[in-house]
């Protein structure tokens, strides 16, 4: 099994000067734990791309807690961490998704969630590349539910194809679930209970039905 969050490590330890990074986000609490790790090594760019997001409300919500979290560690710790904000197209989830078999069916961790980790990082890559960022990566490993093989072997198919690096990382290591949990609670920021997709989310409605018709 290959320790990502190792050669994560061993790549940081041998870094020569602060190289740019453009980070993927998926949301504020997941950030957290992301950026406080790699706040004092990367010149960090978050990339807030997130088509899959639903409703709209949603979407703006978990953005202005992205910017929210940004602004305040800026402003404690006199950084500059900056922010790009792609144009929100839900429909181009839908398309990418589509391509996948019974993808209005599948469970969270499946093929459809691939499908969306591709997505995802194929346009963090691309601007990335287009920018000239030294490295480019992603806050989803942060999560115990997302796959960080499957991200690893995204990033690193991704690096090939575009000629930009990709950071390795599995970032749920050294209990980096906990502590988005804790500095979320630190500064104040919503946490969502779903993925964030509308599957997801309909995943999220029948599992609060079903535990009010058992109460």
């Amino acid at each position: 099994m290959i320790n990502y969050n190792q050669q994560m490590e061993n790549l940081i330890n041998n870094l020569s000067g602060t190289p740019t990074l453009l980070l993927h986000s998926c949301c504020g609490p997941c950030s957290t734990a992301v950026i406080t790790r790699l706040k004092n090594h990367f010149d960090i760019t978050v990339f807030y791309y997130n088509p899959c997001l639903y409703p709209n409300s949603e979407y703006e919500k978990r953005l202005n807690e992205q910017i929210k979290f940004i602004n305040k560690l800026n402003e404690e710790e006199g950084r500059n961490i900056k922010i790009v904000v792609p144009p929100f197209n839900p429909q181009s989830f839908y398309d990418a998704v589509k391509q996948v078999e019974n993808f209005d069916k599948l469970k969270e961790g499946g093929q459809r969630c691939y499908a969306c980790y591709l997505q995802r990082l194929t346009a963090t890559a691309k601007y990335a590349k287009q920018n000239g960022f030294n490295y480019f990566c992603t806050t989803l490993s942060v999560s115990p539910y997302k796959h960080s093989s499957w991200l690893n072997e995204i990033g690193l198919k991704l690096q090939t194809e575009l000629n930009t690096n990709f950071l390795v990382a599995d970032f749920k290591k050294k209990d980096g679930y906990k502590l988005s949990q804790t500095l979320s609670r630190q500064y104040d920021l919503y946490r969502q209970n779903y993925c964030g997709c509308a599957y997801s989310y309909a995943d999220m409605q029948n599992y609060l039905k079903n535990l009010e018709n058992k109460s």
